[in-house]
């Protein structure tokens, strides 16, 4: 087996690395124009590189940048948005991924991270590294010549076409002064130029639509119309949605179904609680066409991320098993009151992992008993457990990077 050498990443060594993930997913490398705007979406320092020790070869690569997870209660915990992980195709199955992300979970415990996310291209392979799926969200189709508004939907406010060039310096400040449910995260200066790079490349125009309301602006969302295939008539593809407000969400929507030669709004990764069909007078005028997962989360300091969320019910010792983080195995004591380490025996049993897949409150502890994820003893924990991890509000990120 090739010996494997593992480190950071040097500056000069980023753009082999990003031609690397992006062969990965069968997309060609950057243009000589092109790279040096994409640099700048690279976080210095968060980039990792497995090097073959005989050649000097990049065989994979895995990136990060630095944000902040809501988490059940209001508060916020740092977070290692994980992203660009990849490896050479003919060194695939051999080791290079798993040393990856055994740095990459080193580097964040050394860092003090307390909790990495991100988006799973294949569904099999970062469970084992001790991620789980904490948010789900579904995708939508709205016949905008069938929806109409309800009479009671919120009139909602003035709405404003910003271009490319304006939005960016405007849509940053909103979303970080918006409210975000658990599961949600900052914005960094990074995934905007990300996303901005993104833009800018599309076929069609994106266009960026902020609502005003009665203290300022408090939503927006972005959109681009496609395949035109008779006429001048299209599909709207939603970008991105962010309302601070029902007002906000309304206006957004009205809106957005007000555009001229649109038959249709597709919508992906909305959150599984948003009402969007409630808007309507026949709510079959929106389609829910798929619900899949939405981010894999995986718990770097047990402890730290219990502790920072709040929690209702009957306090409940927990114990985790984490194979690749040795300091968070053990029994931990959880309630209303705080967090603490016990020796007392546990009454729920499960893999980091799975603690990561109901932290959010996306899934309930019973539902994952019942299919052998988490272990139950005693009479009553399932509900105990239930009312423990259940937080008010449906889990969603809705930041893709």
């Amino acid at each position: 087996m090739t010996d494997l050498v593992t480190r950071a990443l040097r500056p000069q060594e980023l753009r082999t690395a990003s031609g690397l993930f992006r062969a990965a997913l069968h997309a060609k490398p950057l243009s000589d124009e092109e790279w040096p705007v994409a640099e700048q979406a690279y976080q210095p320092g968060r980039n990792l590189g497995v090097f073959d020790s005989g050649t000097g070869e990049l065989l994979g690569t895995a990136r990060s940048t630095d944000a902040d997870l809501t988490v059940p209660g209001g508060a916020t915990v740092p977070l290692a948005a994980v992203t660009g992980v990849g490896v050479r195709a003919d060194r695939t199955r051999r080791g290079v991924l798993t040393e990856l992300m055994r740095a990459q979970l080193d580097d964040f415990s050394r860092r003090a991270v307390p909790a990495a996310s991100l988006y799973a291209t294949e569904g099999v392979i970062y469970g084992r590294f001790g991620y789980g799926v904490a948010t789900l969200s579904r995708s939508l189709t709205v016949n905008s010549r069938l929806a109409r508004l309800r009479p009671e939907v919120p009139a909602g406010g003035e709405c404003e076409l910003l271009d490319l060039d304006t939005a960016p310096e405007r849509l940053p400040g909103i979303y970080a002064d918006m409210a975000r449910l658990p599961g949600m995260m900052t914005r960094s200066s990074y995934w905007w130029r990300s996303m901005w790079i993104a833009l800018r490349k599309t076929d069609e125009p994106v266009v960026t639509v902020l609502h005003h309301g009665p203290h300022g602006a408090d939503g927006f969302a972005l959109y681009r119309v496609v395949g035109k295939q008779s006429g001048f008539v299209g599909t709207m593809r939603l970008l991105d949605l962010q309302a601070g407000s029902a007002e906000a969400f309304a206006g957004l929507w009205r809106f957005l179904l007000g555009v001229d030669l649109v038959d249709e709004i597709r919508a992906d990764g909305r959150p599984l609680g948003e009402p969007v069909e409630l808007l309507f007078t026949d709510p079959r005028a929106c389609e829910v066409t798929a619900t899949a997962d939405e981010t894999w989360l995986r718990l770097i300091d047990v402890p730290t991320a219990l502790a920072a969320r709040s929690w209702e019910g009957e306090p409940l010792v927990v114990e985790v098993n984490d194979p690749m983080l040795a300091s968070n195995t053990g029994s931990f004591l959880v309630g209303p009151d705080g967090v603490e380490r016990t020796d007392s025996a546990p009454r729920l049993r499960l893999g980091v992992d799975a603690l990561a897949m109901i932290y959010l409150g996306g899934w309930r502890p019973s539902a994952l008993a019942r299919v052998g994820r988490v272990r139950l003893a005693g009479e009553g924990v399932a509900e105990q457990a239930d009312r423990l991890f259940g937080t008010r509000a449906t889990p969603w990120c809705g930041t893709f990077f």
